[in-house]
């Protein structure tokens, strides 16, 4: 079995220390450690990270191979830092049965940039009518412990509380794009100042909130597990933290975008700023940093959202909504939170790769670096500063809103199990 020696980096942002790779696992952590034979990274002062874990990517296979597909959204994981994601069950076919969820699972496995963890849609089709078979994909191959609808709200109270049910027999959890979707018809950005001054249909706090407050309520009635996706205002990181104050079982993620990134950009008219949840004000961007410090808000997720170039370049009501995320999550957050002084690295750790892997049950991921443990590792120069060029991404997708942008640090090796997806910035 080969071995790996990194060399002085800065294990969770602490002290420079070694750390060696023997085959798969993890075998020491210390000063001064040598291996004859074994390959050597000279990490001079780079920060070393367990594997990013993504519990929300968009792959768009099977269907929409077009925008994404398996094998470019795996290595665009991978050159992201993140050793697994979580993908979305809004496919062509809908990943609403055991025989789906094991197919995506499997093209997983068989690239081998990172793992692959289907999500299965909570009803048949993402309509909201009907529970989808749930147990099964469970009990598949594919061991589907997550749940959701995203891009649809699941907005039935009465089929909510069955699948919040149905998955607390096995300790799943519900992932709910939270949106009242009466309280949205024809939405297109924030509605707030902007959207009145320019004339846009507009997404009210109120359809994120009402939705979140209600689900926090069903999951403390029955006793399970649910989770909020992309929590975009200041009012629904107040319905959270209440939630939690009360012991509801309740997490929560942000994406990068909506850490950094407000609806004055929607003033362009640039399709590229058009997403689900909407940008939001300023206020709200601060809110959910501050959320995110004191762990109101338990997660960073990318939401990676990939669409082609037709879907985006056209007049503003006819684009899709979505932004890619997954190459820019780990420079957005040490923009927004860690040169901030709102969190250090170890934060960032536990944020984007110790509590999604616990939330998700990723097995192996979100782990110590430490002896004994999986090497499943992301080491980051955070003394970068560049420009996005999105020429160079690796996903299929080139819809970022941060192109041209400086951003700090870069993912310049990743490991998964030992073996490097990633070296000096380029894929294996």
């Amino acid at each position: 079995m080969s071995k790996t020696l990194i060399r002085g980096a800065k294990v969770l942002g602490g002290r420079p220390q070694d750390v060696l790779i023997d085959g798969e696992v993890i075998e020491a952590v210390g000063t001064g450690l040598s291996a004859e034979g074994a390959e050597v990274v000279e990490a001079d002062g780079k920060v070393l990270l367990p594997g990013l874990v993504d519990l929300h990517t968009h792959l768009r296979e099977p269907g929409r191979e077009d925008s994404e597909t398996v094998l470019t959204g795996t290595r665009a994981a991978a050159k992201g830092g993140f050793t697994t994601v979580f993908a979305m069950a809004n496919t062509f076919p809908v990943a609403d049965t055991a025989g789906v969820v094991e197919q995506v699972w499997r093209l997983g496995r068989e690239h081998g940039y990172c793992d692959v963890q289907p999500i299965g849609a909570v009803t048949v089709g993402l309509e909201g009518k009907k529970l989808a078979e749930l147990g099964a994909m469970h009990e598949s191959a594919a061991g589907v412990t997550v749940f959701s609808d995203d891009g649809k709200c699941v907005d039935d109270a009465v089929i909510m509380r069955r699948a919040l049910e149905y998955v607390k027999a096995f300790g799943g959890v519900v992932a709910q794009h939270a949106q009242e979707p009466r309280l949205t018809e024809g939405a297109q950005m924030n509605e707030g100042v902007v959207s009145a001054e320019l004339g846009l249909g507009g997404w009210p706090a109120v359809a994120e909130e009402s939705i979140i407050a209600r689900d926090v309520l069903l999951a403390d009635h029955v006793g399970s597990r649910v989770h909020i996706c992309h929590l975009s205002t200041a009012g629904s990181v107040e319905i959270v933290r209440w939630a939690k104050s009360r012991g509801i079982d309740v997490t929560a993620e942000v994406t990068p975008h909506h850490l950094l990134l407000t609806d004055e950009l929607v003033r362009t008219y640039n399709p590229v700023y058009k997403v689900n949840p909407p940008l939001r004000t300023e206020r709200d961007v601060l809110a959910l940093r501050e959320a995110l410090a004191d762990g109101t808000i338990d997660i960073v997720a990318t939401d990676h959202a990939p669409h082609p170039h037709e879907d985006k370049d056209c007049e503003w009501a006819a684009a899709a909504m979505g932004m890619v995320g997954l190459e820019t999550a780990l420079s957005v957050v040490q923009e927004t939170m860690v040169d901030t002084g709102l969190l250090d690295w170890a934060g960032v750790a536990e944020r984007m790769s110790f509590k999604p892997a616990k939330i998700g049950r990723a097995t192996g991921h979100g782990r110590p670096v430490s002896a004994g443990e999986p090497a499943n590792l992301t080491l980051v120069d955070t003394a970068y500063r560049g420009p996005v060029d999105p020429a160079g991404f690796a996903s299929r997708s080139r819809n970022t809103p941060y192109e041209g942008r400086e951003l700090p640090g870069r993912v310049t090796h990743t490991w998964l199990r030992g073996k490097a997806t990633l070296v000096d910035g380029k894929l294996t």
